[in-house]
């Protein structure tokens, strides 16, 4: 029934403008709209709603979306370069940029957003 719709997304903020400049200006998503509710994304076709949620808000502690990428070294050391601060984990071993490669030889390096949010880039063998 669904297996051939768009998926959309959804992040919460508490601050539209520091998720914008966050979302659009380091991570490259471009713009739609604003209508005060939620913040529009398009990340490569996928919508990216970001809601305004309310101030009693506290940040999953698991990853909440994340990007599969090529090259995911250069990736990293590319948003390292534009002030993006990867995770570290103490419970696994990860390489100086903070990728951690897993048993399948599969990667994934997580960051924040501003609101504490967590989001990775992986790279799938």
């Amino acid at each position: 029934m669904l297996g051939n719709k768009p998926i959309v997304a959804f992040l919460p903020t508490l601050d539209f403008d520091k998720a914008r400049a966050f979302y659009e200006g380091v991570l490259g998503l471009h713009f739609v709209h604003n209508d005060g509710f939620a913040m529009v994304l398009d990340a490569n076709g996928t919508m990216i709603r970001v809601s305004k949620v309310q101030p009693d808000f506290k940040p999953a502690g698991f990853t909440i979306l994340g990007w599969e990428v090529s090259g995911i070294e250069k990736v990293v050391a590319a948003m390292t370069e534009k002030g993006v601060v990867f995770e570290r984990f103490g419970f696994f071993e990860q390489d100086d940029l903070g990728i951690w490669t897993a048993p399948s030889g599969d990667k994934v390096a997580w960051f924040k957003d501003p609101d504490g949010n967590t989001l990775s880039v992986s790279q799938h063998t």
